[in-house]
């Protein structure tokens, strides 16, 4: 059984990063009512609002996990700098388990209702759809319920460790080198090429399948920028042997410094 808890919580992590995560920047469906009855499916299934969840997405894509103000503020809400200390990203484990318990609906709530009500009020509709359905699982059997929660919690955490190390060594002052990228061939075929993310956040409209040919045509502006890589999936890269660290310079492990030619696909 804790098996299929673990597998429910990757499966978390790779909805959100892959299925829900693309439907924000390219909706699935021509049909307005399509797109919102998916929204409300991926509401349910995931346990969240994908409404409140592309509010919180778009607003990352603004502030692209900048470093706090002098007041202390960020732009991106989930920024991995937002809880650090001197301009430093937070430590990975407080990140990954915490960020689930920072989430401020009310701050999401209103931003919605300020750019559209009708928004808004659907955001607070599969909330609704969400509770009440985990509600029901418990009346039918608590048992269930008491199991499903904590790797419920444990999807979404591995979903923000996953984000942590699509920013960690990244570059928040360059565009082109906001986010950080992995190319292995099985993770992006399987997480919907989630692995070229800094050129997602150079490009956020590119579908998913156009990546690869993004990244062949913006290579040298990479190299050129810093793009940092590592080598394994994101939500393994407290794995990465060149990860950066307060006491290691942040060149390590750049598109610049390889300078053997990419195999192509």
């Amino acid at each position: 059984m804790l098996i299929l808890g673990f597998i429910y919580s990757v499966s978390i992590s790779w909805n959100i990063n892959g299925v829900s995560h693309n439907f924000i920047h390219n909706p699935y469906f021509r049909s307005p009512l399509l797109n919102r009855l998916f929204s409300i499916l991926e509401s349910i299934t995931v346990g969240f609002s994908q409404v409140f969840y592309e509010c919180i997405h778009m607003q990352h894509h603004k502030g692209n996990a900048d470093r706090p103000d002098g007041h202390g503020e960020t732009i991106d809400w989930i920024s991995i700098y937002k809880h650090g200390h001197d301009g430093e990203a937070e430590h990975p484990f407080k990140y990954t388990f915490l960020s689930f318990f920072r989430e401020d609906p009310k701050t999401v709530f209103k931003e919605l209702k300020r750019k559209n009500p009708r928004e808004a009020f659907w955001g607070v509709t599969e909330l609704a759809l969400f509770v009440s359905t985990f509600v029901m699982l418990g009346i039918l059997n608590w048992h269930y319920i008491c199991f499903l929660l904590p790797f419920w919690y444990f999807g979404h955490c591995l979903s923000y460790l996953n984000g942590y190390y699509r920013h960690y060594g990244g570059n928040p002052d360059e565009p082109i080198a906001w986010g950080v990228s992995t190319y292995g061939k099985i993770y992006n075929w399987t997480w919907f090429y989630n692995g070229y993310h800094a050129e997602h956040h150079f490009r956020p409209k590119v579908h998913w399948t156009r990546m690869q040919a993004l990244h062949d045509q913006i290579l040298d502006r990479q190299r050129a920028a810093g793009v940092r890589v590592i080598n394994v999936p994101h939500a393994l890269g407290f794995l990465d042997a060149d990860r950066p660290s307060a006491h290691r310079p942040r060149e390590h492990n750049r598109l610049e410094l390889n300078p053997l030619p990419r195999v192509l696909d």
